[in-house]
């Protein structure tokens, strides 16, 4: 098979497109056969050598997949050949012709291959954050970083729940925060006044999902830090007391993915993508991907 990989740390242009064995599905995977595969901050942080998950090199890429089912591992009983299902790459090996499953769900209805590869991993961080600070109704949540793909699926997933949610992004994504359902606030100095001339009691809980070391107001606004979560602040977290969630530490939230599709189906809940780059353009849409200047997800479309 045709698959995405790279022999060292670099820029992009260490990517290349390389034939590998297929794979085979062990007891619980499936394999699918992949038309569309998400491109996220992971994959060009692990491929720059800032993230390590402990491979070796050279190492696959690409975490996202949607695709059909052509092969099942023994005791897999909620799906079958043949289904459109989407979810997470085993081994991180999703930007390839062929890919293993475990954690996977049916495709909604409503939704193309291209559209569900764009959402399982920001799904299920969103929803491991908001699980872990517990929102739900009639809180009042601010999120930092709002418009990217996990902080635009955590605003809407938190607003399902019932929650109020202020979300903080650039000036020029104001009015799209809206249209997520929450009441934006824009970056930059005077950031508390503002927050607090929408909630002048602070809030009840702080997402931060961008990273950019405001933790100390975060946890201002929140009331303490044990109402924080931070999805990207590493040193961060450490120095000032806050939570950092890491899916392989604190356990996944996986069970996302089966339960959007009724949000879907009921118009609540969108996760736009904003390019597709086909799997041989890998590099551009790493740089894409890099440079952090899209609403919405990018996508290699490989079938």
């Amino acid at each position: 098979m045709k698959a995405a990989q790279f022999s060292a740390f670099g820029e992009p242009e260490v990517l290349e497109i390389v034939d590998l064995p297929d794979p085979h599905p062990a007891p619980g995977q499936v394999r699918i056969v992949v038309h569309a595969a998400g491109v996220s901050a992971t994959d060009w942080k692990l491929r720059k050598g800032l993230l390590s998950f402990g491979a070796a090199l050279p190492q696959t890429t690409g975490r996202d997949i949607a695709g059909v089912v052509d092969e099942v591992g023994d005791g897999v009983t909620d799906v079958a050949v043949g289904d459109r299902v989407f979810g997470v790459s085993d081994d991180g090996a999703g930007a390839a012709e062929l890919a293993l499953l475990t954690h996977r769900a049916i495709i909604p209805p409503s939704l193309g291959f291209i559209d569900a590869a764009a959402l399982p991993v920001a799904l299920e961080t969103a929803t491991r954050g908001l699980d872990q600070l517990q929102v739900g109704a009639g809180s009042t949540l601010l999120i930092n970083g709002a418009t990217g793909g996990i902080g635009g699926t955590a605003v809407q997933l938190a607003v399902a729940r019932g929650a109020r949610v202020l979300g903080v992004a650039g000036a020029a994504n104001q009015s799209y925060l809206h249209s997520l359902g929450a009441e934006p606030v824009t970056y930059g100095e005077g950031m508390v006044k503002r927050v607090r001339a929408l909630a002048p009691g602070g809030v009840d809980h702080a997402l931060d999902v961008a990273g950019n070391g405001i933790l100390p107001q975060l946890i201002d606004l929140a009331g303490g830090s044990q109402n924080v979560v931070t999805l990207a602040d590493f040193e961060g977290s450490k120095e000032h007391g806050v939570h950092f969630s890491n899916g392989f530490a604190d356990g996944h939230a996986f069970h996302a993915l089966a339960e959007v599709g009724e949000l879907i189906d009921a118009g609540r809940f969108w996760l736009p993508v904003d390019r597709t780059f086909p799997l041989a353009e890998i590099a551009k849409a790493h740089r894409a991907s890099e440079h952090g200047n899209a609403r919405g997800r990018l996508v290699l479309v490989v079938r």
